[in-house]
């Protein structure tokens, strides 16, 4: 199991990595919305924002999210690691319920070029 700065560490990366994108995932990733990622085996929530295709102003807290973001995540903390790392697929972690992603039709639409 991954711990809190380890995932910390990921989400820094992921931000890294869809400020370096181009073309669709850089149109995709540069959405302005809330985003939450909900760590289930650590019981803990990193809440920031995605804008400008990078993910700013990151905090986490114990337990649920206390408000609903635009787009929510929600994996255990190795899940979030491995994803990252490039060692996990999203579409597939998402099909079988490893990953879950929330949020409204049209983020989702445009979101679909990341996975």
């Amino acid at each position: 199991m991954a711990n809190a700065e380890e995932c910390r560490a990921a989400l820094e990366q992921l931000s890294r990595n869809l400020a370096r994108s181009t073309g669709d995932v850089r149109k995709a990733a540069a959405l302005d919305r809330s985003l939450t990622c909900r760590i289930t085996d650590l019981d803990l929530t990193f809440s920031g924002r995605l804008r400008g295709g990078r993910i700013e102003d990151v905090t986490e807290a114990p337990g649920p999210p206390a408000a609903k973001a635009e787009i929510r995540l929600t994996m255990s903390s190795d899940d979030l690691v491995a994803l990252v790392d490039g060692r996990l697929n999203f579409a597939s972690a998402w099909a079988t319920g490893r990953v879950k992603l929330e949020a409204g039709l049209r983020d989702l639409l445009r979101l679909r070029t990341l996975l």
